[in-house]
């Protein structure tokens, strides 16, 4: 068979096998729309069903533990107290069918649902839609804190602007997160690691590390040379962000940074400035990523104004419940519109009920 008529049949046969799959795809997604509906259906009847009762607590525990005696025999596990409370649950927050997204199945809703905080809610909401989460990946961004580390740079507006598309993201604080969680590297808590090691660490799981960043990052070079006269120095880690349209380069310390740390990365930072960014490009922004800061240090080795240079913790676990609380009333005093005992209470509801 003659070479073009190989190709043209190859490239039927991947039409074919697109739709094929787009087609599989669609199935399932309706599959999973409809299975969201139900339960908002069934919450908005039990929800329904308990108004017309005068004790509604304990009118609400006996029509829930009743119709799950009823269904479960016959329908199964999916039926049972403890699903049809959360289907109660789920119908409070949405009390409007249209208002739900055909992207999000039932196990991230159930995930959502066990949010008290509303602003908390519908951040991880728009965040996993329009980055296509998965279960696995909303699950994990809740319990890492993401939406409290946000906080911790941002005020509540400016990040849930961020997530509902109104604002462009113009700064590294509105996207980078300190500290940076990276439990999903699977090293073991020593007292030191070599920086090779976790750089090839992050490397193996660089999709994960992707997510951890955030939105609009592509990777774009790992020990990136730069020679300057005689000298040789490299980049650990270089990254474009779309969103910001400009590079973004991370160096890796696994010590407390110095101001000589800094320094380093600014001379970074300003390379690229001047040699890599094209004019319509915006300032390069550099990300020292490091097991231990003194902020003093950072304030007083950068100018003031600075916007290009961030320092950014790392921890190689998931934060604890008392970690964010602490985190959370000693830094977001600062923000006027923000009541950190308001916040930490909320944190602990969630933390109760998830």
């Amino acid at each position: 068979m003659p070479h073009k008529e190989v190709m043209i049949r190859k490239a039927f046969v991947t039409e074919i096998k697109t739709i094929i799959g787009h087609a599989r795809e669609n199935a399932v997604r309706s599959v999973d729309l409809q299975r969201v509906l139900m339960y908002w259906r069934i919450g908005q009847r039990i929800f329904e069903e308990e108004q017309q009762g005068r004790k509604r607590a304990e009118y609400g525990a006996y029509l829930i533990k009743n119709l799950a005696g009823e269904l479960e025999p016959e329908y199964g596990s999916g039926f049972s107290v403890r699903i049809l409370e959360i289907s109660r649950q789920f119908y409070r927050p949405y009390p409007i069918a249209n208002t739900l997204y055909s992207q999000l199945n039932w196990t991230q809703y159930r995930l959502l649902v066990s949010i008290v905080n509303n602003d908390k809610r519908e951040y991880y909401q728009h965040e996993a839609v329009e980055n296509a989460w998965t279960k696995r990946q909303l699950e994990r961004q809740i319990n890492s804190g993401l939406y409290e580390r946000l906080l911790l740079s941002n005020n509540k507006e400016a990040v849930l602007a961020v997530a509902h598309r109104e604002k462009i993201p113009d700064s590294p604080q509105e996207i980078i997160k300190d500290p940076m969680v990276l439990e999903f590297l699977g090293l073991e808590r020593k007292a030191a690691y070599y920086e090779k090691d976790l750089e090839t660490a992050i490397i193996v799981h660089l999709q994960e590390f992707l997510l951890e960043m955030g939105n609009g990052f592509s990777f774009v070079a790992r020990q990136k040379r730069i020679l300057l006269e005689e000298d040789d120095f490299f980049v650990d880690l270089v990254f474009y962000n779309r969103l910001l349209r400009c590079f973004v380069l991370f160096e890796i310390k696994t010590t407390k940074l110095t101001h000589q740390d800094l320094g380093q990365l600014q001379m970074y930072v300003n390379y690229f400035d001047r040699v890599e960014k094209t004019p319509d490009e915006n300032p390069t922004i550099g990300v020292l990523l490091c097991a231990d800061k003194n902020k003093a240090v950072v304030k007083y080795s950068l100018p003031e104004g600075n916007k290009t240079i961030m320092a950014s913790k790392y921890q190689l676990y998931l934060p604890t419940e008392k970690q964010l609380l602490k985190e959370l009333k000693k830094e977001l005093a600062q923000y006027s519109d923000i009541d950190p005992v308001e916040i930490a209470d909320k944190v602990t509801k969630d933390k109760v009920r998830e």
